[in-house]
């Protein structure tokens, strides 16, 4: 999972690009990454780490121009060093190149066999390569149009921010697997993986991209493509709106802070229980916790307290201490804890370890008893399209029933909310969604030649925008 933004025609592109990674921290914090064009030549820089340590005024001002992309990246494929770091930049026969990629593609590796074998040089081990390569092979004549026959043959998830000499291009996958919105600031064009980096620039959200859809912003201008044949639904990923994008961002036409209230609404009347309070594994478990709360008339309290102040990895004691790891990260407030019947409300289980630890935590703080309940259906699949889960034999769900879960991770009960009442929920959305981790019914199966996206005659429309008006001039149809 990784986080991308670009913006096209203003004057201070590589800081506002930084602003915007910052505010999309939390879908990658192994590297950052900015390439930024002045129209002659693309420069980039890219290092290890939190956006605010990998950037300083110093590197910034060695990024000039009105023209600017950037990354930040969780890996899903490919390990974690510099030579993974995007965006990726090649110099082409076209000109300059510079991708910044969300997602993930299931025939990555069959690609790469195949331009191996025909003599191409890979200098990273991450599957987004695959398209600088097929962009900078293909025969079509402008930038745009490389970047479609190259996408034309990959399948899986894929949310682009492409800068070329003169443009910017972006492009989302016709399954929708990833979001990708754009936005407007001072004139200039922005795109983003979430509203909530337009929202901390001062830029309109003007809309989402569409499924499909391949926008070319050149001198001022919007040009929408609708390039691919249409896939049999839309597979947008529902674990986005369930816990990885933030709160404050909007994603396919409904907020996701009020989505997760939703999911702990609808778990409430799922499994319902008698308890004096209701308290979140923070932070991913607030709003679903919240909604719990309210529907279910049970008092909320935060009586796990977490430190935002810790990274992945951190240096333990010689001293043996029982459950460090997530004695760092959380603290149970005995106060309000003792001799209650606690509701501990999480967004998923994944392999049951954390959860294991933190119901411990909150039985040695007193709490007389431990009811589990989590806001999304037992995660049953790992995610080939960009969440990084683990294998299925690691999924505690595999392998074992509720019941047995409830055992292993310690709690008095557990509930999962339904698949049916996800879908129901979900159903608002207005959109059709992936939710392949809990129902094993996957859109896109790795290995199925027959599910990449196959080019068709495209549609173009031109997009032009005012400096008084915020919206659209106008939108051609969709084919």
């Amino acid at each position: 999972m990784c986080g991308i933004f670009g913006i096209h025609g203003h004057a201070e592109a590589a800081h506002i690009t930084y602003l915007g990674l910052y505010a999309l921290q939390h879908r990658g914090q192994e590297s950052a990454g900015i390439c930024a064009s002045n129209g002659r030549e693309q420069l980039v820089h890219r290092g290890m780490g939190l956006v605010a340590d990998v950037f300083s005024e110093a590197t910034l001002a060695k990024l000039p121009g009105r023209h600017a992309i950037g990354h930040v990246r969780y890996s899903t494929a490919g390990e974690s060093n510099l030579r993974n770091a995007q965006p990726f930049c090649a110099t082409t026969d076209g000109g300059p190149v510079s991708i910044a990629h969300n997602g993930n593609l299931v025939n990555a590796l069959a690609i790469r066999r195949e331009l191996e074998g025909r003599g191409a040089i890979f200098s990273s081990t991450a599957d987004s390569e695959v398209i600088v390569h097929l962009l900078a092979r293909s025969r079509e004549a402008s930038p745009e149009e490389r970047l479609i026959d190259a996408l034309s043959r990959v399948k899986g998830a894929f949310s682009l921010a492409v800068l070329t000499d003169d443009a910017l291009v972006a492009a989302r996958d016709p399954w929708g697997f990833r979001p990708l919105v754009l936005g407007r600031l001072d004139g200039a064009f922005v795109v983003a993986s979430e509203s909530c980096a337009l929202d901390l620039i001062g830029a309109s959200v003007e809309r989402e991209l569409e499924p499909g859809e391949v926008i070319v912003i050149r001198r001022g201008r919007l040009r929408a493509l609708r390039p691919f044949a249409k896939v049999p639904r839309q597979a947008f990923c529902i674990f986005e709106q369930i816990y990885f994008a933030r709160p404050d961002s909007n994603l396919v036409r409904q907020n996701v802070y009020a989505f997760r209230k939703d999911l702990g609404r609808m778990l409430a009347r799922e499994h319902p229980v008698e308890a004096d309070m209701v308290v979140p594994v923070l932070d991913s478990g607030t709003a679903a916790a919240l909604g719990y709360a309210e529907e279910s008339g049970i008092p909320y309290e935060t009586a796990l307290i977490r430190n935002h102040y810790v990274r992945r990895t951190f240096i333990e004691p010689s001293h043996s201490i029982r459950h460090f790891g997530v004695k760092v990260k959380h603290n149970a407030v005995r106060s309000i804890l003792e001799g209650k019947r606690v509701v501990l409300v999480e967004d998923s289980i994944v392999r049951g370890t954390t959860l294991l630890k933190l119901v411990t935590l909150v039985r040695q703080a007193g709490a007389r008893a431990v009811h589990v309940r989590v806001s999304s259906p037992p995660t049953i699949g790992p995610c080939h399209y960009g969440i990084d889960t683990p294998s299925r034999e690691e999924l505690i769900a595999h392998q074992h029933s509720v019941e047995e879960i409830r055992e292993a991770i310690g709690a008095d009960t557990l509930g999962y909310l339904s698949l049916e009442g996800l879908r129901g929920t979900s159903a608002r959305l207005k959109a059709g969604i992936c939710d392949a981790c809990f129902s094993d019914d996957y859109p896109v199966p790795p290995g199925d030649d027959e599910a990449a996206p196959q080019l068709s005659l495209f549609h173009a429309v031109e997009e032009g925008f005012s400096d008084d008006v915020r919206s659209p001039a106008r939108r051609g149809p969709r084919e």
